[in-house]
């Protein structure tokens, strides 16, 4: 099993050329390990203390309320954090100790008493260089090339949940040189539900390359992207204290964080979307939650800022409603559009930002005007959950849209009257998330149940056709270049087939003629 969650992107320039690489002592190393079993077993202690009568009708009505896609998530964190109890076998520090061998931990276990053992017996020449049989000389150089991010590279962070653990990936995307690969990936301790970028260093509120993560759990984890092999976060919003220590918790949510929008006019403010039924705003020069909306009536899914007005903010719930707060007077500045399903994405037009997209679980697209209490126009887009949106970065005219059944689908959404450009089944099962490239207008990333794909929508002929048409004149051209000489050729054959047809068919006809007059025969002579 292989999903791919949530994925964003990383706009060229903003990572540095050549990210650092993280050296983690053994204190550090075996801090960590003890950490993350003190922290299984507090759960597993707190777990058992609950009433086990009230365990199974909690857990009906946790599917009830939440969507598929939660639920599966849920279910698929808990086998997790199950398979790491068992391999941690809940030991204390001395048993760490013993089980990762961490007083050998820097020893090396080669016997030098035999001259002839170990590389220096093997060796036959000073250097790959002057060994004839090695082909691949500059395997080195071809590393750090790839290492090294370019001006002209875009990163694509994906999460990626696998039967056994979960991951962050960071790929590096290069237009230009069609170069798609995996430049490093993070592990992470329980399934990822969304992922945001964002420039904000809590350190020091200096411009960096940092991404949220929000998860089954309660908190939000920053990772920093410019450091490699990291194996914690650089901080925990939201950290709760554990039950055991009786400390009284941070202010944050108290269930999973199902989304996360970044303020880009308000560069230290961080918005989350929880299944507790609440908004948070979050003061990343604090680091704590200095908001709570809590006007929503159920879990709210999705959570987007304005793209111009910095105040101004979208969520949307599982109560079937979209709201636009002004975070200023949150609770008499809010509007509320009532829609006829639980609200997956909402997303402001750029172009147009008085307007925006929401999607809902039955398939539909609501195109809105802020202003009013109706929607402009009512797409049905597919026939499932539409669990992604996109705009191009450039073209104002085309929407992508994605669905938990299976498709995705290009539209023309120009005049407010949208037209079907191009649908496909990429094959990646159910698509759970997507994202459109913020320096190429008609690349977007897709995830799914089996994997990860960034396609080029120019690949697609109509797609071309109809939004680059440009693009399309030369090779059109060269197209009826090529077909004008193929019917040529085929006019040639088909003459040349027509006139050897005709031959023979005249040499038979002359070969019947002939046999008539030998047939004939001369009268007969009564004198």
């Amino acid at each position: 099993m292989s999903i791919i969650p949530c994925v964003t992107w990383v706009r060229r320039g903003k990572a540095k050329s050549k990210p650092e690489k993280l050296q983690i002592a053994k204190e550090d190393l075996q801090r960590i390990i003890q950490e993350t079993e003190e922290r299984l077993e507090d759960e597993e202690e707190a777990s058992d203390g609950e009433n086990t009568e009230n365990a199974e009708p909690e857990e009906t009505a946790l599917s009830n309320d939440v969507d598929d896609d939660v639920a599966k998530a849920l279910a698929f964190a808990k086998q997790i954090k199950g398979e790491s109890k068992k391999q941690s076998g809940g030991g204390g520090g001395d048993d760490v100790s013993s089980r990762y061998n961490m007083d050998n931990y820097d020893k090396e276990d080669d016997d030098w008493t035999n001259p002839l053992k170990g590389i220096g017996g093997l060796s036959m020449y000073a250097s790959n260089e002057d060994d004839p049989f090695i082909s691949e000389k500059n395997e080195e150089d071809s590393d750090e090339e790839d290492f090294e991010i370019k001006t002209t590279d875009n990163l694509l962070i994906a999460a990626r949940a696998e039967s056994e653990f979960c991951s962050m990936e960071t790929h590096v995307y290069n237009t230009e040189l069609d170069n798609f690969y995996v430049h490093h990936d993070t592990l992470l301790s329980t399934f990822p539900l969304t992922i945001e970028w964002m420039d904000y260093d809590l350190r020091d509120g200096n411009i960096g390359n940092f991404v949220a993560v929000g998860t089954m759990d309660p908190t939000i984890d920053i990772w920093d992207l410019d450091l490699v092999d990291s194996l914690e976060p650089l901080a925990v919003l939201g950290d709760v204290m554990l039950k055991k220590k009786k400390k009284k918790g941070i202010m944050g949510h108290k269930d999973a964080v199902l989304d996360l929008s970044w303020n880009t006019n308000a560069r230290h403010v961080l918005a989350s979307a929880s299944a507790d039924n609440t908004v948070g705003l979050w003061d990343l020069t604090e680091g704590r939650m200095s908001m709570v909306l809590k006007q929503h009536k159920d879990k709210v899914q999705c959570v987007k800022w304005h793209p111009v007005e910095e105040h101004i903010l979208l969520s949307g719930s599982f109560d079937k409603s979209v709201k636009m707060f002004d975070c200023r007077t949150p609770d008499s500045g809010h509007k509320t559009w009532n829609m006829n399903g639980e609200i997956e994405k909402v997303l402001w037009n750029q172009f147009s930002p008085i307007n925006f997209f929401a999607s809902i679980d039955n398939g539909n697209v609501f195109y809105m005007d802020s202003r009013s209490d109706k929607p402009v126009y009512t797409l049905s887009a597919h026939t499932e959950s539409v669990t992604g949106l996109c705009l191009s970065c450039e073209d104002s005219r085309m929407l992508v849209t994605s669905s938990v059944d299976r498709t995705v689908k290009v539209w023309d959404i120009s005049d407010n009257k949208p037209s079907l450009i191009h649908s496909q089944d990429l094959k990646l099962g159910q698509i759970h998330s997507m994202s459109s490239c913020p320096d190429a207008p008609y690349v977007v990333a897709i995830g799914g149940e089996k994997n990860l794909k960034v396609w080029d929508l120019r690949d697609i002929k109509d797609v071309l056709r109809h939004f680059c048409p440009s693009e399309v004149t030369a090779d059109d051209t060269s197209q009826q270049e090529e077909a004008s000489v193929t019917d040529d050729m085929n006019v040639a054959m088909e003459t040349e087939n027509d006139v050897a047809m005709e031959t023979e068919s005249a040499v038979q006809a002359s070969g019947e003629k002939k046999k008539k007059k030998k047939k004939k025969k001369k009268p007969k002579n009564n004198k």
